[in-house]
């Protein structure tokens, strides 16, 4: 059963079908249309109605001036907005293609970015990165096992604000060999007599990547780490 609706755009339709307008530019003219633009009425169907309104009008009543600009005005911002979202629309496309394409290409490297879990250089040692965004009054370092057994501590004393490098030679505190990793690594920073945990930067490798359920959102898989976004990372090795 049609609707007040169907009955509105029928007669909105017919309308224009009697200036020779189609809703998406002068009747005559083939074209294959999307859902979208079969709903648009263009920019030369508008100026046709226009021009017809003008010659229709009652000379004694004529379209008042405003009435005309505020016309115009409000076709010219609709096509303007229409025109910017279909730019952005562009844009977007664009920047998640170079965004996937960016994070495949970190498959198989290490990354930079904030995490507990530290796996070892070939030699065993371990290079890390304490960011401190104000200068601190002593700085320790530890490194335990993947069970939590503590395995080494490293003191660096009061530092300036900054990325502090943490390197461990792979030596426990005893002097011995350390067992193998990954590690967990955990750092203190004290202020004003007060230690709080700080986070730390390792470098971990990149397993694969992830694309969100939206298709638009790249995550990088992180041994150890699971998954984090791009702009999460620092620097890549």
């Amino acid at each position: 059963m049609s609707g007040v609706g169907d009955t509105t755009s029928t007669s909105f339709d017919d309308t224009l079908s009697k200036l020779g307008i189609s809703r998406t530019g002068v009747a005559g003219t083939p074209k294959v249309q999307t859902a979208e633009e079969a709903n648009a009425l263009g920019q030369d169907s508008f100026l046709k109605l226009l021009t017809e309104q003008l010659k229709n009008q009652d000379p004694f009543d004529p379209v008042k001036n405003e009435n005309m600009v505020a016309q115009m005005a409000q076709f010219s911002s609709v096509a303007g907005i229409s025109e910017m979202n279909k730019t952005l629309k562009g844009m977007s496309s664009a920047l998640t293609a170079s965004n996937t394409a960016q994070a495949i290409s970190y498959v198989g490297k290490t990354v930079l970015i904030e995490g507990d879990t530290a796996y070892p250089n070939t030699d065993g040692s371990l290079n890390a990165v304490l960011p401190l965004e104000s200068a601190a009054d002593d700085v320790s370092v530890t490194i335990s096992d993947s069970a939590g057994n503590l395995i080494r501590t490293l003191n660096y004393g009061s530092q300036n604000a900054g990325d502090l490098k943490i390197d461990w030679d792979g030596k426990t505190d005893s002097g011995g060999a350390a067992p193998a990793g990954p590690y967990i690594i955990k750092a203190s920073v004290k202020r004003d007599g007060t230690g709080v945990a700080s986070p730390v930067n390792v470098w971990a490798p990149v397993t694969s990547v992830s694309l969100g359920s939206n298709g638009d959102t790249p995550m990088l898989n992180l041994a150890g780490l699971g998954q984090k976004p791009l702009s999460a990372v620092r620097e890549v090795g």
